[in-house]
Protein backbone atom coordinates (compact mmCIF):
# COMPACT_ATOMS: atom_id res chain seq x y z
CA UNK A 1 0.00 0.00 0.00
CA UNK A 2 1.32 3.78 -1.22
CA UNK A 3 1.50 5.92 1.98
CA UNK A 4 -0.47 9.05 1.05
CA UNK A 5 1.32 12.66 1.81
CA UNK A 6 0.38 14.21 4.81
CA UNK A 7 -1.13 17.25 2.89
CA UNK A 8 -3.88 15.01 1.03
CA UNK A 9 -5.87 14.21 4.34
CA UNK A 10 -6.77 18.23 4.31
CA UNK A 11 -7.46 18.49 0.88
CA UNK A 12 -4.47 20.30 -0.22
CA UNK A 13 -2.43 19.87 -3.35
CA UNK A 14 1.67 19.60 -3.73
CA UNK A 15 1.76 23.20 -4.58
CA UNK A 16 -0.91 24.87 -1.96
CA UNK A 17 0.90 22.57 0.74
CA UNK A 18 4.61 23.75 -0.39
CA UNK A 19 2.88 27.65 0.61
CA UNK A 20 1.48 26.58 3.70
CA UNK A 21 4.82 24.71 4.83
CA UNK A 22 7.13 27.20 3.08
CA UNK A 23 5.76 30.29 4.78
CA UNK A 24 6.56 29.93 8.62
CA UNK A 25 10.25 30.17 7.68
CA UNK A 26 10.01 33.00 5.91
CA UNK A 27 8.14 34.81 7.87
CA UNK A 28 10.89 33.97 10.14
CA UNK A 29 13.26 35.31 7.51
CA UNK A 30 11.33 38.73 6.95
CA UNK A 31 11.07 39.29 10.42
CA UNK A 32 14.78 39.04 11.04
CA UNK A 33 15.19 41.27 8.10
CA UNK A 34 13.06 43.87 9.27
CA UNK A 35 16.05 45.31 11.09
CA UNK A 36 19.35 44.92 10.30
CA UNK A 37 21.18 43.59 13.70
CA UNK A 38 24.30 42.12 12.46
CA UNK A 39 25.53 38.31 12.73
CA UNK A 40 25.25 37.34 16.65
CA UNK A 41 21.63 39.06 17.08
CA UNK A 42 20.07 37.39 13.76
CA UNK A 43 21.55 34.35 15.16
CA UNK A 44 19.24 34.48 17.69
CA UNK A 45 16.48 35.70 16.03
CA UNK A 46 16.67 32.62 13.87
CA UNK A 47 17.06 30.40 16.79
CA UNK A 48 14.00 31.62 18.40
CA UNK A 49 12.24 31.44 15.38
CA UNK A 50 13.35 27.44 14.22
CA UNK A 51 12.19 27.13 18.18
CA UNK A 52 8.79 28.09 17.33
CA UNK A 53 8.28 26.60 14.39
CA UNK A 54 9.53 23.44 16.04
CA UNK A 55 6.95 24.05 19.03
CA UNK A 56 4.55 23.80 16.56
CA UNK A 57 4.44 20.11 16.35
CA UNK A 58 2.91 19.89 19.90
CA UNK A 59 0.07 22.22 18.61
CA UNK A 60 -3.73 20.95 19.31
CA UNK A 61 -4.66 21.96 15.91
CA UNK A 62 -3.37 18.88 13.69
CA UNK A 63 -2.66 21.15 10.48
CA UNK A 64 -0.22 23.03 12.29
CA UNK A 65 1.39 20.03 13.66
CA UNK A 66 1.84 18.71 10.26
CA UNK A 67 3.51 21.46 9.07
CA UNK A 68 5.33 21.67 11.60
CA UNK A 69 6.70 18.00 11.82
CA UNK A 70 7.17 18.56 8.24
CA UNK A 71 9.26 21.88 8.53
CA UNK A 72 11.39 20.18 11.36
CA UNK A 73 11.95 16.93 9.24
CA UNK A 74 12.89 19.17 6.44
CA UNK A 75 15.58 21.28 8.27
CA UNK A 76 15.96 19.86 11.62
CA UNK A 77 15.09 19.92 14.98
CA UNK A 78 16.31 22.55 16.97
CA UNK A 79 16.46 20.43 20.14
CA UNK A 80 18.90 18.02 18.82
CA UNK A 81 21.01 21.23 17.55
CA UNK A 82 20.19 22.12 14.13
CA UNK A 83 20.73 25.67 13.45
CA UNK A 84 19.49 27.12 10.35
CA UNK A 85 22.21 29.21 8.58
CA UNK A 86 21.39 33.23 8.97
CA UNK A 87 20.33 34.80 6.20
CA UNK A 88 21.12 38.38 4.47
CA UNK A 89 18.89 39.24 1.93
CA UNK A 90 20.16 41.68 -0.57
CA UNK A 91 16.59 43.28 -0.63
CA UNK A 92 14.94 43.14 2.73
CA UNK A 93 11.93 45.30 1.70
CA UNK A 94 11.07 42.89 -1.80
CA UNK A 95 11.67 39.99 0.94
CA UNK A 96 9.03 41.35 3.33
CA UNK A 97 6.50 42.24 0.68
CA UNK A 98 6.74 39.01 -0.69
CA UNK A 99 6.36 36.82 2.61
CA UNK A 100 3.14 39.44 3.06
CA UNK A 101 1.67 38.23 -0.05
CA UNK A 102 1.93 34.93 0.41
CA UNK A 103 0.45 35.14 3.87
CA UNK A 104 -2.42 36.91 2.46
CA UNK A 105 -2.65 33.78 -0.48
CA UNK A 106 -2.32 31.65 2.41
CA UNK A 107 -5.19 33.04 4.33
CA UNK A 108 -7.28 32.78 1.52
CA UNK A 109 -6.60 29.39 0.52
CA UNK A 110 -6.91 28.42 4.57
CA UNK A 111 -10.70 30.37 4.45
CA UNK A 112 -11.48 28.07 1.26
CA UNK A 113 -9.88 24.89 2.56
CA UNK A 114 -10.44 24.40 6.74
CA UNK A 115 -12.41 25.25 9.18
CA UNK A 116 -11.90 28.41 10.94
CA UNK A 117 -10.35 26.79 13.94
CA UNK A 118 -7.68 25.26 11.81
CA UNK A 119 -7.09 28.53 9.74
CA UNK A 120 -7.37 30.85 12.89
CA UNK A 121 -4.47 28.26 14.46
CA UNK A 122 -2.13 28.66 11.53
CA UNK A 123 -1.98 32.39 11.16
CA UNK A 124 -1.64 33.12 15.10
CA UNK A 125 1.23 30.60 14.69
CA UNK A 126 2.65 32.41 12.05
CA UNK A 127 2.19 35.77 14.04
CA UNK A 128 3.81 34.11 17.15
CA UNK A 129 6.98 33.25 14.89
CA UNK A 130 6.92 36.81 14.00
CA UNK A 131 6.95 37.94 17.64
CA UNK A 132 9.57 35.61 19.38
CA UNK A 133 11.93 36.52 15.97
CA UNK A 134 11.74 40.38 16.43
CA UNK A 135 11.88 40.25 19.90
CA UNK A 136 14.57 37.49 20.58
CA UNK A 137 17.67 40.14 20.30
CA UNK A 138 17.86 44.02 21.00
CA UNK A 139 18.19 46.15 18.03
CA UNK A 140 20.66 49.71 18.24
CA UNK A 141 22.58 49.73 21.42
CA UNK A 142 26.52 49.63 21.85
CA UNK A 143 27.71 46.37 22.47
CA UNK A 144 24.55 44.69 23.01
CA UNK A 145 23.60 47.20 25.91
CA UNK A 146 20.37 49.27 25.69
CA UNK A 147 18.95 49.42 22.42
CA UNK A 148 14.88 48.28 21.71
CA UNK A 149 13.33 45.05 22.15
CA UNK A 150 11.62 45.41 19.48
CA UNK A 151 12.28 48.60 16.39
CA UNK A 152 9.98 50.05 14.68
CA UNK A 153 10.14 48.11 12.10
CA UNK A 154 10.11 44.88 13.42
CA UNK A 155 6.79 45.97 14.72
CA UNK A 156 5.71 47.30 11.43
CA UNK A 157 6.06 44.02 9.94
CA UNK A 158 4.87 41.92 12.94
CA UNK A 159 1.69 44.15 12.86
CA UNK A 160 1.69 44.01 8.62
CA UNK A 161 1.55 40.32 8.94
CA UNK A 162 -1.08 39.91 11.62
CA UNK A 163 -3.17 42.15 8.95
CA UNK A 164 -2.59 40.32 6.58
CA UNK A 165 -4.01 37.55 7.84
CA UNK A 166 -7.29 38.66 9.39
CA UNK A 167 -8.21 40.58 6.57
Amino acid sequence: MIEQPAYTGFGFSDEEWGLLVGLPQSVLTAASAAESDGTRRTMAETAAGLETIAAGRESASPLVAAVAGEIVTRVGDPEAGAELPVIAPSDPRGLIDDVLSRAGQAAELLAARVDEGEAGAYKHWLVQVAEQVVGAASSGGLLGIGGESVSDSERRFRDRLAHVLTD
